[in-house]
């Protein structure tokens, strides 16, 4: 009987559950009647709340799930699971805590209560030490402030939270402090609070006394691309493997109106979740919506020398200052001093300081500021006493340097480097002429006139700037090979536009830029004059609508110039000079791969195995193994040489052989012989 009055329908939940959503209105009195079983139930569990009541739970699950119905009975149940958790989520039991929270996240889903008052309360959960809680919390946090911002962003929402998650990041606790910055992370990263405020919000955190705090901050603004792009890559593997599966499963299977339909659905449903996991084009750095980066970077700068942290976060804390030095181009003259401490070859991680050299380097720092630095790297590195390697990655860092400061190497010292020209050492005299290579771009006129190599049309334009000096051109570079827009056409153009209402319904013959023949004032713009040449650029940018097809031809023109001479002399050949890959633009940020680039040829590779392997072949033909010299070539080839180039198919049922034989089996066979030879006598 017992069983039989479980399953009526008071005390069924479910059921009552799913009659109530579809009549609410005629089954007031037995919601009611559990409605005042919880009040009862909450009053005992609050006197013990340490303990795990599952009765309790199933009622407070029920009144989350029914609660829409009921809107003016249930006015106070959100805020009785509030209090509870606010005052006593410490105290409480695991279980019946996530239980709470799941409500409150159930009635929020809702919409019956306000994101804010939830959310803050959930962040304050995060010091609890439940890490299963702790997880839920997190996802419901990202995926809740998602929707909220789904449609439009909700500014009025986001700011109060931002602001409440900025004292979240100083709180004592580790834990919070640390899920508070994942979230924002994670927000950031789906862009859905990419502005400055949060962008901020997490530069507070570069400053933190906690260190997974500092450490996560620090990899943020830094940026782990390569962590994203592999997630990225198997994501997608996935989903080929799953389109894999789909399609094979419908070529196996019988041909069906109806798998067909199937297999349709599932293929369109696959690249509407593609379609979703696309990010979007436009990414920003962060380091760009820094508000003070000069104030920044000298408070990481002085936690970066008071700091006793491990040598990994060291580094970190580097990169940091000298992304923002040169980004931002600012001055931190001290940096520099603290950098040169750490290059030394025996140095751990030398490489990336050298890159960080690289990155902290820009234009309007003093030459003689970042001409030590230089000086530092070339005595410590490029001498005769190190190896090889070590020569090509100080002049590699050397190279970079001079490619954001070019006024950081002086001719001196220039000369010198570009002896290493013609070294031993492959990778040393790849570096060298990569040096000469950017000069060559820069200011040929600190080179010797041998290694400036052939003067082009293009090394003619090439003007070393003084310190402090900003290139600023009034017109688009290479414009003057198409032609200027006559007058009269001009007057067209207005006649056009002022006659728009007279003549709106007749066409009008006006000049286009892509009317122009693809060959003309290629041979004529050589012989003029520097000064005609910038005129004519100057009225060709301000009379012209140029197109896409103006600007192609203005970079095939430009590229033309890098390679065409200057002056075409008759007579004796110069050398071609090696060509030189460039590692990257200048005006870029450098990468790891740029200083540690070696060109270094293994002793033992595959060409030289091989070589070795050929020659002891010599002469040993008659002790070769495998296959046997035929004494007349013209013969046929035996069975057994035959059965290789059969189809496996063919051969496989004498691939097996005899089986072996049990010993009941070998009893048998010799009673049997022996019967036969006694019959046989």
């Amino acid at each position: 009987m017992g069983k039989r009055s479980n399953n009526q329908l008071p005390n069924n939940l479910p059921q009552l559950q799913n009659l109530i959503k579809k009549d609410p209105e005629s089954y007031v009195h037995e919601f009611l009647q559990q409605y005042r079983n919880y009040k009862t139930n909450l009053e005992i569990f609050q006197l013990k709340p340490g303990d795990c009541n599952k009765t309790l739970a199933d009622l407070v699950m029920f009144l989350a799930q029914v609660a829409q119905c009921y809107p003016d009975q249930m006015s106070d149940f959100p805020d009785e699971m509030k209090r509870l958790l606010q005052y006593q989520n410490t105290v409480l039991h695991p279980e019946m805590r996530q239980i709470f929270c799941r409500a409150l996240i159930l009635l929020r889903n809702k919409g019956l209560i306000s994101p804010i008052s939830v959310l803050e309360l959930f962040f304050e959960l995060l010091r609890c030490q439940d890490k299963q809680l702790r997880k839920m919390l997190f996802t419901h946090i990202v995926a809740d402030i998602k929707n909220i911002n789904s449609k439009s962003k909700n500014n009025k929402i986001n700011s109060t939270l931002q602001s409440f998650m900025y004292t979240m990041l100083r709180d004592n606790n580790a834990t919070a402090a640390k899920m508070s910055l994942d979230v924002m992370i994670q927000l950031y990263k789906k862009n859905i609070w990419n502005d400055a405020k949060t962008v901020n919000v997490i530069v507070t955190a570069c400053f933190s006394k906690i260190t997974k705090v500092l450490v996560a901050a620090l990899k943020f603004f830094l940026g782990r691309d390569e962590d994203d792009n592999e997630e990225s890559e198997s994501e997608d593997e996935g989903e080929k493997r799953t389109v894999g599966e789909i399609s094979l499963a419908y070529r196996i299977g019988k041909k069906s109106k109806k798998r067909t339909k199937r297999f349709e659905r599932a293929k369109s449903a696959l690249k509407k979740n593609k379609k979703k996991k696309k990010p979007e084009a436009f990414n920003f750095s962060a380091l760009h919506y820094i508000h003070d980066p000069q104030g920044v970077a000298e408070r990481l700068f002085q936690q970066l020398e008071k700091t006793t942290e491990r040598f990994e976060v060291k580094l970190m804390m580097m990169a940091m200052v000298a992304k923002l030095i040169g980004l931002h181009q600012l001055f931190l003259f001290n940096f520099y001093p603290f950098l040169q401490r750490f290059m030394q070859p025996h140095q751990k991680e030398v490489t990336k300081i050298l890159l960080f050299a690289a990155w902290s380097a820009h234009d309007l720092i003093p030459p003689e500021v970042i001409e030590s630095v230089v000086m530092t790297l070339v005595n410590n590195f490029v001498t005769e006493r190190n190896s090889g390697e070590v020569m090509a990655v100080g002049l590699n860092a050397v190279r970079e340097i001079c490619a954001q400061c070019p006024l950081a190497m002086n001719k001196d010292l220039l000369d010198d480097l570009v002896q290493y020209k013609s070294h031993k050492s492959k990778s040393v005299l790849m570096a060298s002429r990569s040096l000469i290579q950017l000069f060559k771009e820069l200011n040929p006129t600190m080179l010797h006139k041998k290694d400036r190599g052939r003067p082009t049309e293009a090394s003619k334009d090439i003007k070393p700037k003084a310190y402090g000096e900003l290139a600023v051109s009034e017109h688009v570079p290479g414009a003057e090979i198409l032609e200027v827009e006559a007058e009269d056409q001009q007057e067209e153009w207005e006649s056009a536009s002022s006659e728009e209402d007279d003549d709106g319904d007749e066409w009008i013959d006006v000049y286009h830029s892509s009317d122009d023949d693809e060959t003309q004032e290629a041979d004529t713009v050589k012989d003029l004059d520097p000064e005609e040449r910038r005129e004519k650029a100057v009225k060709v940018s301000t009379n012209r609508l140029l197109t896409q097809e103006d600007f192609e031809k203005i970079r095939k023109q430009q590229a033309i110039r890098q390679v065409e001479p200057a002056h075409a002399k008759t007579g004796k050949k110069r050398k071609k000079s090696q060509v030189v890959e460039k590692p990257h633009a200048i005006g870029e940020l450098a990468e790891l791969g740029h200083i540690e680039r070696v060109h270094k040829r293994r002793k033992h590779d595959r060409e030289s195995r091989m070589a070795t392997v050929l020659e002891g072949r010599v002469g040993r033909e008659k002790f070769g193994g495998g296959t046997k010299q035929k004494m007349n070539p013209h013969a046929s080839t035996t069975n057994k040489s035959k059965k290789k180039n059969k189809p496996f198919m063919m051969v496989k049922q004498k691939m097996g052989g005899k089986g072996k034989r049990s010993f009941r089996q070998k009893q048998i066979a010799l009673r049997d012989s022996l019967l036969k030879r006694s019959k046989a006598k």
